[in-house]
């Protein structure tokens, strides 16, 4: 069941209202008595109260209350009580409640005004009041979730979204109805505004014309490969011919070689770009009215390697990119949401492979992986999304004392934190590659190199101590490998991981 609402069926809401006429009725469970179980407020707002007989301590569900009901008081103890249902004013709301007692429970229902049913276009809806009910005809323009049947009705007039759709018992099967892009459907529900989107919630469906026009199936269900290629749809038109529209942003790669009464040929030019995808429109005409079909072709692509700022700096869309960098925080181990960071910038990882597949994979902060993935962005937040693993770099956090025990290996990562006692190199000498030497307050380790992270060559390398006004007393961890150069250990390829200054409040 969905969460954000719960608003029955029309016929539902009838019937509520036809209990609400009648006369108070006291409803009897063994130990549980409720004055009545349905609750009636005055479109013009107001107050209601009903009262509980309880032999036990009792409580109202608050999940199941929404914001506009008022409950006082939600819960108390065996004896009678008076409960009170306080609303503003509005039309046509609806709330299922369920009061526990011990093991019984007692549902109640809150109902307010009379739901107005009004024919209306997409615009009219768009411009009308919140909580009013509208009957609305329109075309299936896209399906956003076949759980809870969210999709898109676009009637000319302007376009509105459809949050749960419902059937007469109010359960969500979207199967049931039969509705694909390109359907004619009549609906009716109430409006509400969620984060600006105007939508009709938990929609009855009235009538369904199927569209004219229908792919029957496709040539192929893989992507056109890499060096490009042709699909052919197979179409069904009971319409007045085939018109196909191929979007502005598609038309520079895919354009269409072949034309019949029954099948469209595509043919994809060579791409050297990432994965990318469109979605094909297929009209037909009959008595003045448009009918409509879509589905998708999808060619796969080269995966663009870049730096972290490069990726950040693209385009949202579906080219691939490879980026490699630290992990550093791990916001979500169960979805593997986390951050990397490379030399150039940092991003955020949202999702990795499937639910699980970060944790199995043991993953930490400090180690290195080279990941590929989508370029996306959520309330102006840069992500990659999609994406799978290709390489880690594990990395041991260690104590300075124990780093010196291990054997000389380029291919051994480390995490090492200290204080810094100089910084000069190991002739003494001022340098601009962050050759220093830090404690651990037992032992003292020689690094040959600081950088701003991972992936740093020539001249980003340079400058990371004075960049950031790193002095000597300041804690900082690195990773690096172990190596001697004339006997001198050496904590090599140093990435900075972070650093505290010793003077921070």
């Amino acid at each position: 069941m969905k969460l954000r609402y719960f608003i029955p069926t029309f016929m539902a809401l009838v019937a509520m209202l036809v209990g609400c006429q009648s006369e108070e009725k006291v409803i009897y469970l063994d130990g549980l008595q409720v004055s009545s179980s349905y609750v009636a407020l005055s479109k013009d707002g107001g107050s209601t109260a009903i009262t509980l007989k309880s032999s036990d301590s009792w409580s109202i569900a608050a999940a199941d209350v929404p914001e506009w009901l008022t409950i006082s008081p939600m819960n108390g103890g065996a004896g009678e009580t008076t409960i009170t249902f306080s609303a503003d004013a509005a039309a046509g709301r609806t709330a299922a409640l369920k009061l526990t007692s011990g093991s019984q429970t007692q549902e109640i229902n809150v109902i307010q005004g009379i739901a107005e049913v009004s024919k209306a276009t997409c615009a009219e809806v768009i411009a009308g009041a919140d909580s009013k009910t509208y009957l609305v005809t329109g075309v299936c323009t896209g399906i956003a979730n076949t759980n809870y049947g969210n999709w898109y009705l676009n009637d000319g007039t302007g376009e509105v979204y459809i949050y749960g759709t419902v059937n007469a018992a109010g359960q969500y099967a979207w199967a049931s109805f039969g509705i694909e892009v390109g359907d004619e459907v009549t609906v009716q529900g109430p409006k509400t505004t969620y984060n600006g989107t105007v939508e009709l919630v938990d929609v009855s469906v009235v009538k369904v014309s199927k569209s004219l026009i229908k792919v029957d199936s496709l040539s192929t269900t893989e992507p056109i490969p890499l060096e490009g290629g042709e699909l052919t749809a197979f179409v069904n038109c009971k319409g007045d011919g085939i018109n196909v529209e191929i979007p502005e942003d598609a038309k520079d790669w895919l354009f269409i070689s072949a034309l019949t009464s029954s099948s469209v040929t595509f043919k994809a030019l060579p791409n050297m770009a990432g994965d990318r995808s469109t979605t094909v429109t297929l009209k037909t005409y009959s008595g003045g009215k448009e009918y409509t079909s879509q589905f998708n072709i999808a060619q796969t692509g080269a995966i663009v390697d870049a730096t972290i700022a490069e990726f950040n700096a693209a385009e949202v869309g579906e080219t691939q990119y490879r980026i490699t960098g630290v992990i550093t925080s791990i916001a979500n181990a169960s979805y593997g949401n986390y951050y990397i960071k490379d030399f150039s910038g940092e991003t955020y990882v949202y999702g990795t492979g499937a639910k699980g597949d970060f944790e199995a994979l043991g993953l930490k902060e400090g180690d290195v992986v080279t990941i590929v993935g989508k370029r996306d962005v959520y309330k102006e937040t840069i992500e990659m999304t999609g994406s799978t693993i290709e390489n880690i770099i594990p990395v041991t956090e260690i104590s300075i004392t124990d780093f010196l025990a291990q054997p000389d290996d380029k291919n051994t990562w480390y995490k090492v934190t200290g204080t810094i006692t100089s910084l000069l190199d190991s002739k003494g000498a001022e340098n601009d590659y962050g050759n220093l030497y830090f404690t651990d307050g037992t032992s003292e380790l020689y690094v040959y190199g600081t950088y701003p992270g991972w992936g740093a060559t020539g001249d980003a390398r340079k400058f990371f101590i004075a960049d950031n006004g790193i002095e000597v007393g300041d804690q900082i961890t690195i990773i690096g490998y172990k190596d001697t150069y004339k006997e001198l250990v050496e904590l090599c390829g140093g990435v900075c991981f972070s650093f505290a200054k010793a003077n921070a409040e």
